[in-house]
């Protein structure tokens, strides 16, 4: 803490004007600025001075040349309990202050610093007006007169663990906005992030400065509603008792990324006020997009692998072998796709033989009255598998308007989007296709669906095959 002394009058500060309170040849009047004397009803320079002295957060003290105390505010009372009038005039704090066995050192050091240039840091151990110590820091520098000689010494002091505290709180806020292993962004009232380091900075795909002042809806391209909402309840109601996991698309040069943030919160208040108001938000995130992924894909293949059983178990008790196989279809399309087609070999070409409804949700059933040719053109999807002997995937393009089409042009449901087409071979020979459907509003099937597409083909070819065998058996 540093204070400000000037030549001029030999008016003073202390408990009263008589009192000599300040260092000897300083001027604490700031009447000798121009134009503060010819200002109708303002205060005295002392009065001024007085009033910014107690209304430090700090304490200071000062003494003259001689080590007199001249000034003492108010938070060197609260901290050490004695009042101004009791510490002003006192020569040092030789048996008052401080144990009379360490005066001497503790004056020596204090008023080293008249003599020294710059501010001295010492830490000493002072005595409070109840008999208790206390351990405290002070930043001390020489008070110069008229005459340039040395006049006196301030001194400013603080609880050391209250200094503690404040230090370890600003480097936590500097190690937070530096090199901490999450993304920090402190974001105005207007959500704006107004800083931002090196972590989110890499997270959100631009420099920290870049990234400073823009909207979030700028950085954010899927998910920001979400994304400000949070904020928005934070400086209203406070930070929430537990992290949140946020999903987002982010627009980078790259392209668009889908990530999961897990995120926490905190509102952000002056401490200057005696009501809290709002400075903005600090939102913590870390990515844990592929811990997130993960989960999901361990979910889905618990799912997968419980339908399975349960259908294999349901299928073991049809006595129709092509009943078994659109019970495995019914199994199998829970949580996977929307329709299923079955289109079997029969010569040169494939006939549908069981699919589920065109127009509503319902079960894989056979087509009555036998099967029907497909009537598929060249390059279809469908034959395109059983030539290959393997798996497609294919999607419509955007619009619905053309997914419609697209849809259509390939004899599927006009609501199906995308499709995937899985082979039916079994004993070495291939039986036909089946074609699982989905919607515009899901997602298009991946190389995990075409796995478990596969698994599923093989149960059902298993049981065409033997529908197979024991029609041919029942002919002869």
């Amino acid at each position: 803490m540093a204070a400000s002394w000037s030549s001029g009058t030999t008016d003073e500060i202390g408990p009263d004007e008589d009192s000599g309170g300040g260092p000897a040849g300083c001027s604490t009047d700031p009447r000798g600025r121009a134009g503060a004397d010819t200002i109708p009803g303002a205060p005295d320079g002392s009065e001024l001075l007085a009033a910014l002295l107690d209304g430090m957060d700090a304490a200071l003290c000062a003494f003259d040349a001689a080590g007199t105390v001249t000034h003492w505010n108010r938070e060197a009372e609260r901290v050490l309990g004695w009042s101004a009038d009791e510490a002003v005039g006192r020569s040092g704090f030789a048996g008052w202050a401080v144990r009379r066995a360490d005066a001497d050192e503790v004056r020596a050091r204090l008023m080293s610093a008249m003599d020294a240039p710059g501010r001295q840091v010492h830490e000493f151990a002072l005595l409070r007006k109840d008999g208790g110590r206390v351990l405290v820091r002070t930043q001390s520098a020489g008070v110069r007169g008229a005459d340039g000689k040395p006049a006196g010494v301030y001194c400013a002091f603080s609880e050391v663990h209250a200094q503690i505290d404040l230090e370890r709180a600003i480097a936590l806020s500097e190690a937070l906005l530096e090199d901490a292993s999450w993304g920090v962004v402190l974001v105005d009232v207007d959500l704006r992030p107004t800083v931002v380091n090196a972590h989110a900075s890499r997270a959100l795909g631009g420099s920290r400065t870049s990234l400073l002042g823009r909207p979030l809806g700028e950085l954010v391209v899927q998910g920001v509603e979400e994304l400000e909402a949070a904020l928005h309840h934070v400086l209203a109601e406070g930070a929430p008792s537990a992290p949140a996991e946020l999903w987002v698309t982010l627009r980078t040069a790259e392209g668009e990324r889908r990530r999961c943030w897990r995120s926490g919160f905190l509102r952000l208040a002056s401490p200057l006020t005696e009501e809290p108001v709002p400075l903005g938000v600090g939102w913590l995130f870390q990515d844990i997009t592929a811990a997130k992924l993960a989960e999901q894909e361990a979910d889905r293949l618990r799912f997968r692998t419980s339908q399975l059983h349960r259908a294999a178990r349901t299928a073991c008790e049809c006595e129709d072998p092509m009943e078994a196989a659109t019970t495995l279809l019914d199994f199998a399309l829970a949580g996977f796709a929307d329709h299923v087609l079955v289109d079997l070999v029969a010569g040169e070409r494939l006939v549908r033989t069981a699919a589920t409804p065109f127009d509503a949700p319902g079960p894989c059933l056979l087509v009555a009255g036998g099967s029907v040719p497909a009537r598929y053109a060249s390059g279809h999807p469908a034959l395109q598998s059983v030539e290959r002997t393997g798996t497609v995937r294919t999607s419509a393009g955007a619009g619905e308007a053309g997914a419609a089409a697209w849809a259509t042009e390939r004899r599927w449901p006009r609501d199906a989007a995308h499709a995937l087409c899985a082979v039916l071979r079994s004993r070495g020979r291939t039986l036909g296709v089946l074609t699982f459907l989905r919607a515009a509003n899901r997602a298009a099937f991946e190389r995990t669906d075409a796995a478990y597409a596969e698994t599923v083909a093989a149960r059902v070819a298993g049981a065409v095959d033997l529908a197979q065998v024991t029609r041919a058996t029942g002919n002869t």
